[in-house]
């Protein structure tokens, strides 16, 4: 069976905190929906709308679109360039 790498990319991320909304709706430049006071927000994605939770890293693909990331997969997947 063949076997393939993953190519390196550099991306961009924000971790949502609850607190950073301005940041997000920044970050963010397709159609999303911020609910602070919930802890939520909703981003159109390729696959559909997804949910992100307070702790989640929001991540703008190779594409240039958006969507989230549990911190568990993102800490495993991604380590700082700086």
């Amino acid at each position: 069976m063949p076997k393939y790498r993953k190519k390196p990319v550099v991306i961009e991320a924000v971790k949502w905190t609850g607190e950073n909304w301005k940041e997000i709706d920044e970050f963010i430049t397709t159609y999303h929906e911020t609910y602070p006071k919930d802890g939520v927000i909703m981003i159109d994605t390729l696959e559909g709308t997804h949910i992100a939770n307070v702790g989640d890293y929001i991540i703008k693909g190779v594409q240039g679109e958006f969507y989230p990331c549990k911190p568990d997969i993102f800490e495993q997947s991604y380590e700082t360039t700086e």
